[in-house]
């Protein structure tokens, strides 16, 4: 049986057809597995299965869930997994270095600058990162295909990083709906292993903590994810409002106890400690005590958002050879630093060609794809940038691999990105196998964020065939 009829997007790289409209063998068995199915029934089995699940991005917006998973080859996986944990170490080992000796700082490997003029730094946590507890508990690295084949970086999410529990939904979901021979390898205990790490963040004279998801609650897009990892890992749900700071020491409210908090789990969108003039916020009076006190952890810390600064996302590759020594094993999309003299001058020469993004916007939000932007946008972007150039990066576009998706009855491509999620504790680094995987909603746009409307596919990855 052959494959459902479709037709590749010109000038990008698909991930299951031949530039000549074969099926790639990777696909060959899904494909078939697909050709058998009324596409659009099986679209709408799905969806009614994550009504029912109550899978949402925030209160009361779905999430466009596609029936047909994205494969990647084992042998694909093993190096890409091995690029992954070299970058989350080398990140963690940067964000440990800006709130302690800032060596890579002094030694002129990354611009001071970025560590003085990014929203994401939190002074006030100066000293409180080297615990021995990787800062950043979970990573989520967007990766994107381009014409060249290449999975490489797009961006780094170390502050909060959203994602990791829809994947897990949509594989139930997802994978009881197809009967392909081809199965996936699983997840590798993500929670488990989430949990294993939330709990060595713990202090060191701790021999039973007790941790806590800090949220805000149901209007929190990633709402579902944090009842799934309270639930399944049996960590209450608190929010700011339930804690009480006294000597050095944070509690929770939780219905008529109060505990003692040794690890946050941090999932709060308002997650800033200090006012601009220093001052700490509501929630640092809170935290700040204990965190200084050393009675408290955090997993994915207070001031880890600046590895998510866009600018760190330019220097990130000489992070890795400073820290580890070693060459990166995944590569970035190549940025420019505007701020720098010499990359200012060479990006604006070609600022029509490349992509504009603020160094501290998330979800898409304010980027500008200036080859395909219309002319009042692209000058908006070039005036903002040429105003306020510290404010922003410059990336090189990359043309987004494309996907079959379900549309209608039949399938069509559309534009993917890949999220995989890094778990960092003292004893390492270990990755989601698979991750999620998002695709843009309407042909040929390049935006896949869910904040702005993209879907979310499954991830399988499968021996590759002969193996």
């Amino acid at each position: 049986m052959s494959a459902p009829p479709y037709s590749p997007e010109p000038n990008c790289a698909d991930e299951a057809f031949e530039p000549d409209g074969e099926p790639r063998p990777l696909y060959r068995e899904l494909l078939e597995e697909l050709a058998r199915r009324d596409l659009g029934e099986l679209h709408g089995r799905v969806e009614a299965e994550v009504a029912d699940r109550g899978l949402t991005f925030g209160e009361g917006r779905s999430i466009p869930i596609d029936p047909v998973p994205r494969l990647i080859g084992g042998d694909e996986w093993e190096s890409l997994e091995a690029g992954l944990a070299q970058r989350a170490r080398a990140l963690n080992a940067f964000l440990a270095d800006a709130y302690g000796p800032q060596r890579i700082f002094d030694a002129g490997v990354v611009p001071r600058p970025l560590l003085e003029t990014s929203e994401g730094y939190a002074p006030a946590m100066a000293g409180l990162l080297d615990s021995g507890a990787p800062p950043a508990t979970v990573a989520g690295l967007d990766l994107v295909r381009g014409g060249d084949g290449q999975l490489r970086v797009l961006e780094d999410n170390l502050r909060m990083p959203s994602g990791a529990c829809y994947s897990l939904a949509i594989r139930e979901i997802v994978e009881a709906e197809l009967d392909a021979p081809a199965r996936p390898i699983g997840l590798g205990g993500y929670l488990e292993k989430l949990g294993e790490a939330i709990r060595d963040a713990a202090p060191a004279d701790c021999e039973e903590p007790f941790a806590v998801v800090l949220s805000d609650g149901p209007e929190n897009g990633a709402w579902y994810e944090h009842e799934r990892v309270g639930r399944e890992l049996g960590l209450p749900i608190v929010a700011p409002e339930q804690l009480e700071s006294s000597r050095g020491r944070l509690f929770a409210r939780i219905a008529r106890d109060r505990r003692q908090v040794d690890v946050l789990y941090r999932r709060l969108d308002a997650d800033q400690i200090t006012e601009p003039d220093g001052s700490p916020t509501a929630l640092g009076e809170l935290v700040l005590p204990a965190l200084r006190s050393g009675r408290l952890r955090c997993a994915n810390a207070f001031g880890t958002g600046l590895a998510d600064d866009k600018l760190a996302h330019v220097y990130a590759e000489r992070m890795i050879g400073f820290y580890l020594d070693e060459e990166p094993l995944l590569r970035s999309v190549p940025g420019y630093d505007l701020t720098d003299e010499e990359d200012r001058r060479e990006a604006m020469e070609r600022l029509g060609e490349l992509v504009i993004k603020p160094r501290g916007g998330f979800g898409g939000h304010g980027v500008t794809i200036m080859p395909g932007a219309r002319e009042p946008e692209r000058e908006r972007a070039v005036a903002a940038v040429r105003e306020r150039p510290e404010r922003f990066v410059a990336q090189e576009p990359v043309a987004l691999s494309s996907h079959p998706t379900v549309c209608g009855e039949g399938l069509a491509p559309r534009r993917i990105d890949l999220r995989p999620f890094v778990i960092s504790s003292a004893g390492g680094q270990a990755a989601m196998v698979g991750g999620l995987t998002r695709f843009a909603r309407g042909a040929g746009e390049m935006i896949v964020n869910s904040s702005q409307g993209g879907g979310c596919k499954d991830t399988w990855v499968v021996e590759n065939p002969g193996a």
